[in-house]
């Protein structure tokens, strides 16, 4: 019997995609502090946050596989944070407007018994539409996606603000990439959704 999977988040999108697999898991908030530091850039920084994540919850246990996941957005070479306001989402779409907007994602699992672990980052490109001011007021007032950095759910009637999407694995962009946990899973011999003979080729 395999020891219990922890995801180190008490994020609704990442509790979603995760049971979309099939594992068995509990939820666990890692309480840090997700503060930038000086000079850091995006791709250092989510990697740098998952892995305290999975460490901060991996310490509080003897035993078990413990998931840390962060994401950043950037526009223009600037991190883009969610909104908390129709103000501030309108102004983020409005400067998506036309651009590439790169969602970097953050992904670490470690082994709370032996402290190993698996870290990489997933960037993933949104090349946004030419958005009218009315289309962004429209699009906010349906799906008021003040919660969620770049302004808007992929899952969700956001597609509609893209030209096209580039990277992996489309769950990366929600909060998650599945496909590269699947294959972290896989490194250690973890519990996987199907067998690893259905995996392969047929």
């Amino acid at each position: 019997m395999h020891a219990p999977i922890i995801l180190a988040s008490t994020s609704l999108y990442r509790r979603q995609l995760l049971a979309k697999t099939g594992l068995i898991f509990s939820c666990q908030a890692p309480e840090i502090d997700e503060t930038p530091f000086a000079g850091e850039d995006a791709a250092a920084l989510v990697q740098r946050l998952a892995r305290e994540k999975a460490c901060a919850v991996a310490q509080q246990h003897d035993q078990g596989w413990v998931i840390g996941s962060d994401q950043v957005c950037v526009l223009d070479g600037q991190i883009v944070g969610k909104p908390g306001s129709h103000e501030q989402a309108y102004r983020q779409l409005a400067q998506a407007s036309g651009q590439v907007v790169t969602f970097y994602t953050g992904l670490c699992l470690q082994d709370s018994t032996s402290g190993r672990q698996q870290l990489l980052m997933e960037p993933f490109d949104v090349h946004f539409r030419r958005l009218t001011p009315s289309q962004i007021q429209h699009y906010l007032q349906q799906e008021q996606p003040y919660d969620c950095a770049g302004s808007f759910k992929s899952e969700g009637l956001g597609i509609c603000l893209f030209e096209r999407l580039s990277g992996r694995d489309p769950n990366t962009l929600i909060g998650l990439p599945l496909m590269a946990l699947i294959d972290m899973l896989a490194n250690w011999g973890l519990m996987l959704p199907l067998p690893v003979d259905q995996l392969g080729d047929a």
